[in-house]
């Protein structure tokens, strides 16, 4: 069976029980295998069988419970439903105000009746209308709680108005519908920044491209260039798309990819990329990648996901909010009948709307994702990629970090020092048996041999055969020859069985390892090292960069690695898995969370939940540390949120009073409500100037 994934951006939400009843509404839908619903991004993640429903399905399950699937641009929507929020707040602020005045000297009840219409009515008229679209689909939201509270209050006044009293609260109404309209402007201007990094990643792209074809120059849509086109790049342009130097050479700053602030050299045969900013010189490249698959395309898409994915943490904020409207509701209920008993009619319902007022189910729905779109929007910046908030979770829970040697802690870029021969061989027969073996192999030592070859002329090989984490052989001149590992520090050549001679190879640490391992000790993890290599080797890169010799495995072939990590993992430690090849693909998929450097496979960054873009080994623990900001902002998000409506509801509902003799207005309630979103949306922007240590 096929399954798609679908991102709907989704309208109409006003809090937590919102997201909660789409993604039910979704994940009962005929076809449907996973639905996730972010509050925070305003998008549906689906993964659906195209054979059994389609999008058409899906956005008609969404408009059934009463939200809406904007058919424009989630920024054009969102830049309307922005216009329309000033709108009414405005329209709302200049009747509320007199209101106010008049309600605060107890002057022209029946002027505060006819000025509320408008506030009520206009400006708080989605919180009437979206209440009762939930209360016909048999759930309960946020806006069933402003409904309530603002209605009552409006009702009871009237009431008191049209039976000829003066005690009425229509001040109450009309400032708690503005003060929300406030709260939730500042919540869309915040939860707005939250998500900059997508538009800063998209705005990177170029809206035309200079490309030659028929033998002139022309400036076309980005959109059409093709796959073999070859584009023209001058200087303080940026490059279209991806692809490789055909004519020219430049420095080109990639900082938006790899986070590195150094500009890169740039000559024929050179990779470059969509987005990156060309520096002084001029350039011509042939196209490789367009559209979807060009490299910043795949980072947007990676940020995109990320951004709309739930934690694991986040899964008791989903369960109370479930919960949470129905269970406000029957304290309202309740403090309404308490109070009726002691206290007058009026009394009992301003303590009721207060308790329906202060309650925000939006804190907790926000807590979470906001801080994953702050924190993977800053990973981003820096070039390191979260692909969703529960491997960002995970690692930052590591408390054990492997590294694999070869490419990761070393430079991947072993060289021969030494040829020896033995058994009647030559040192130059020795290099070129070997050298016409392993120049069919993509094993870092084989181009080392073939480095130290240098274009010497080879002999035809035929029958080649790799042996995983053994070597290759294959036949050369009639001859079985046999390239692989053999004494420590050494590649044996082997011909029809005689030992020929070996080759002595070195691969240097990289210049940043030493430091890196020592940044993941300072984050109080176990730092492991991984290789195939044999034992002696090992240990003399491990003493290097400074690893302990007890936490060095040796020896380990490819299909073994992963049996390592889990064994590790059986020792109930938290495991973080980081290499950038093929053969590491297994064990970063077994890992809590695999991390692959941006200069690996495509294989290995598919199996990983973490991306570094750069190739320097400094960004795991910069990676760490980020993940370990973020679920600590997160985890200060739950607790103002949970703790806010824990204090905050049996405050409006009048537990003091007997101590203090104090009640709640509800307008302070409103106000309190509408902080303590933007409040927990604050806090998860700090994760924006987060300080990733070079």
């Amino acid at each position: 069976m096929k399954t798609e994934q679908a991102e709907l951006p989704i309208g109409g939400m006003t809090c937590a029980a919102c997201a909660r009843t789409i993604e039910r509404q979704l994940t009962h839908a005929p076809g449907v295998e996973k639905a996730s619903v972010n509050f925070a991004t305003r998008t549906a993640s689906v993964a659906f069988d195209p054979a059994r429903t389609g999008i058409g399905d899906l956005v008609a399950a969404v408009e059934e419970v009463g939200y809406e699937v904007p058919s424009q641009p989630q920024e054009i929507a969102e830049a309307a439903a922005m216009r329309e929020l000033r709108r009414r707040l405005i329209v709302g602020a200049v009747f509320a105000v007199p209101v106010f005045v008049l309600g605060m000297l107890e002057r022209a009840p029946v002027a505060q009746f006819v000025l509320t219409l408008p506030v009520l009515f206009y400006a708080g008229l989605r919180f009437f209308g979206d209440a009762w679209t939930a209360a016909r689909h048999r759930s309960a939201n946020m806006n069933t709680l402003i409904a309530l509270g603002t209605g009552a209050a409006f009702l009871y006044s009237t009431w008191v108005l049209l039976t000829g009293g003066r005690d009425v609260y229509f001040e109450a109404a009309s400032v708690i519908v503005v003060l929300i309209l406030v709260g939730r402007l500042l919540e869309a201007r915040a939860t707005g920044k939250a998500s900059d990094a997508i538009r800063h990643l998209m705005n990177l792209r170029p809206a035309t491209a200079r490309v030659v074809r028929d033998g002139s120059e022309r400036e076309i849509p980005l959109a059409e260039v093709r796959v073999g086109d070859i584009v023209v790049v001058r200087p303080g342009e940026r490059v279209a798309v991806d692809g490789v130097v055909r004519d020219g050479a430049s420095e080109i700053d990639e900082s938006m990819l790899t986070g590195e602030s150094l500009p890169v050299s740039k000559a024929v045969g050179s990779d470059v990329f969509g987005g990156t900013m060309n520096g002084t010189g001029a350039f011509r490249f042939e196209a490789t990648k367009v559209g979807r698959e060009t490299a910043l395309a795949r980072i947007i898409e990676l940020v995109k996901r990320a951004q709309g994915s739930k934690a694991p943490v986040a899964r008791l904020a989903d369960v109370v909010s479930g919960y949470f409207t129905l269970g406000v509701l029957a304290i309202a209920v309740v403090t309404f009948a308490a109070w009726l008993f002691f206290a007058p009619l009026g009394t009992a319902v301003v303590n009721a709307v207060a308790v329906l007022i202060i309650a925000c189910p939006c804190a907790m729905g926000l807590a979470t994702p906001t801080a994953i779109m702050c924190g993977t929007g800053r990973g981003a910046e820096r070039g390191i990629l979260f692909k969703g908030g529960e491997g960002l979770e995970t690692a930052a829970r590591v408390d054990t970090v492997v590294l694999d040697k070869t490419g990761t802690i070393t430079t991947g870029k072993p060289v021969v020092t030494r040829v020896r021969a033995a058994n009647g061989f030559g040192e130059d027969e020795v290099l070129r048996l070997a050298a016409s073996v392993e120049r069919w192999s993509e094993h870092p030592l084989a181009h080392a041999i073939m480095t130290r070859a240098n274009g010497a002329p080879l002999e035809a090989a035929t029958d080649f055969r790799a042996v995983p984490g053994k070597g290759a052989e294959a036949m050369v001149a009639g001859r079985r020859v046999f390239a692989g590992r053999g004494e420590e520090g050494a590649i044996a050549v082997d011909v029809d069985g005689v030992h020929a001679g070996a080759f002595e190879i070195a691969d240097e640490p990289r210049p940043e390892a030493a430091d890196a391992i020592r940044r993941l000790r300072a984050l109080n993890a176990e730092v492991w090292m991984i290789t195939g290599d044999n034992a002696r080797v090992a240990r003399e890169i491990a003493r290097a960069v400074g690893i302990d010799e007890a936490q060095v495995l040796a020896e380990v072939l490819p299909r073994d690695k992963e049996r390592e990590i889990a064994r590790l993992k059986s020792e109930g430690k938290r495991v973080a898995m980081v290499g950038d090849g093929i053969n590491d693909a297994p064990a970063l998929a077994r890992a809590d969370v695999g991390i692959a450097v941006g200069t690996g496979t495509d294989v290995a960054i598919e199996a990983a939940g973490v991306i570094v873009m750069r190739g320097d080994l400094r960004g795991v623990p910069q990676a760490l540390a980020l993940a370990r900001q973020t679920l600590r902002v997160i985890r200060q998000n739950l607790f103002w949120a949970f703790g806010y409506n824990a204090i905050g509801i049996p405050i409006a509902a009048g537990v003091l009073y007997p101590f203090t003799g104090w009640m709640l207005s509800p307008m302070i309630a409103s106000a309190a409500m509408a902080l303590s979103s933007v409040s927990v949306v604050t806090n998860s922007l700090r994760l924006r100037r987060y300080r990733v240590a070079e």
